[in-house]
């Protein structure tokens, strides 16, 4: 077992003793109440950042704090842990777990990759934009899980070829690692369930403000945005930083092929599985209009969400055996932990707006003469570059309830800031720990910190630069 690191052992003393200092002090910020979420956020944000104990458990502490300390009761702080929006996530959990049991996702991606071809650039194509299709609908990951052992097949192909590892090989690699990482966390971005921050911002907005964004209306957004950055990443990476210019290998497409094979052929329950996939993204894509079509129905995208989990528990797959796609012990994998972080994010926020810290922040901004666009700007690069080191969805569920407070103070449409903010938070190209992907890539061994830095800070900034153009011409045409 690993020691438990200093960092980890002075955040896991400093979060409660932050608390304390500002709970019992005699100083008031605002309010008794305001100034207790206030300590609760710090406390929160202490152990997020350390990461002294897992990001979910600190997640539980507004249902302790919050009615000990009498900001709210205990009924209406629970609620937040069973809003709506984690039950949409739940669904796209379930959802993405069929999707995995039956293999279908690797299957997906083979195909993609094989249909875009196999010279080299067109391979890292391939598995680019296999990768990002994936973190549409299953956690970046997962997807990021399933690519590297195909991609290291590939670059090991280079490996044992007659010239050896040249530089033109090494650039491929680099091109094909980096590629995966930054596809999953930018593919994420073109759903509602695609990457857990993009949840959190739904979240509040209906809990908070009641305002709903819709499954489609935010592929309006994401899913261009997403599209138009994977093909700044691939230019970048194999037309600028690393380009592999004459490199040749015939059996890529073997590689590809074998793994295909080792699938089969597709089998009954990926059908079933495929179907149902189909009619849910669909129905999510089609919501607004069946209920036009059909007054009183009401259809949210939550329902939806259950709906699909439903059928993936209860039709069966073979009536006569009781075979089913999925038990209730394949939800052993389920991310449970990212639902109670909703919660705690949730939660937050609530604590925020309802003892009126929300509003002093409107307030403050009202009274100021702070330029729009630098307000956004700055609020983009804080958001993205602060994700390199904290979790992005524990610093969304911090963040959002501010900018929101600042949008409100600037007289301008919130969605407006909070969807480039949100964003913003899947953007961490620069470092192995700043999200999953990134980290599983440079495992893999053919990745440097420098390079990955090199890269990352050029696409962190081009990221900024398109979030800024959203901000000021994109999203006031959806919204």
């Amino acid at each position: 077992m690993k020691d438990y690191p200093t960092s980890k052992k002075l955040g896991l003393f400093l979060g409660p003793l932050l608390f304390a200092i500002l709970q019992f002090s005699s100083i008031q910020i605002i309010s008794e109440t305001a100034d207790t979420v206030i300590a609760t956020a710090l406390w929160m944000v202490c152990w997020w950042i350390t990461e002294a104990v897992s990001i979910s458990v600190t997640s539980l502490l507004p249902l302790l704090l919050f009615p000990l300390f009498k900001v709210m009761p205990m009924g209406d702080v629970g609620a937040n842990y069973g809003s709506p929006i984690v039950f949409l996530f739940f669904g796209g959990f379930v959802l993405a777990l069929a999707l995995e049991k039956v293999n279908l996702h690797k299957r997906i991606a083979l195909t993609i990759v094989k249909r875009t071809g196999t010279t080299p650039n067109r391979v890292i194509l391939g598995f680019m934009i296999a990768t990002a299709f994936m973190s549409m609908w299953i956690s970046n990951t997962a997807s990021t899980v399933v690519m590297l052992p195909i991609a290291l097949s590939v670059i090991r192909l280079l490996i044992d070829d007659e010239d050896g590892f040249t530089k033109k090989d090494k650039n491929f690699a680099l091109s094909i690692m980096l590629g995966i990482a930054f596809s999953a966390n930018a593919g994420g971005i073109a759903t509602v369930i695609g990457t857990p921050p993009n949840s959190v911002l739904i979240g509040l907005l209906e809990n908070e403000y009641n305002t709903e964004i819709s499954f489609y209306k935010w592929m309006l957004i994401g899913f261009p945005f997403s599209a138009v950055l994977i093909t700044i990443i691939y230019f970048v990476l194999v037309k600028w930083l690393f380009p592999n210019n004459g490199l040749e290998f015939r059996t890529s497409a073997d590689v590809i092929d074998d793994e295909l094979q080792k699938l089969g052929s597709i089998s009954p329950k990926e059908r079933q599985v495929l179907i149902t996939f189909g009619v849910i993204v669909f129905l999510w894509i089609f919501r607004s209009l069946i209920n036009s079509l059909i007054p009183g129905l009401n259809l949210t995208d939550t329902m939806i969400s259950i709906f699909g989990a439903l059928a993936l528990f209860v039709i069966p797959h073979n009536l006569k055996s009781g075979n089913f796609i999925l038990q209730w012990n394949d939800t052993q994998k389920l991310a449970w932990g990212i639902l109670i972080l909703f919660g705690g994010g949730l939660a937050l926020a609530k604590g925020m707006s309802s003892t009126g810290i929300v509003d002093m922040v409107a307030n403050g901004i009202a009274g100021s003469n702070i330029s729009i666009l630098l307000t956004a700007s700055l609020l983009i690069v804080l958001m993205l570059f602060m994700t390199e080191l904290m979790s992005n969805v524990a610093l969304v569920a911090v963040l959002a309830p501010v900018v929101a407070g600042i949008a409100i103070g600037l007289g301008i449409n919130m969605l407006y800031l909070l969807i480039p903010v949100t964003i913003a938070s899947s953007c961490a190209f620069m470092l192995p720990m700043a999200t999953p992907p990134n980290a599983i890539v440079f495992a893999s061994g053919y990745i440097k910190v420098k390079e990955m830095a090199r890269a990352g800070i050029i696409l962190n900034f081009i990221a900024v630069a398109l979030l800024i153009l959203m901000f000021k011409f994109f999203i006031p045409l959806v919204f």
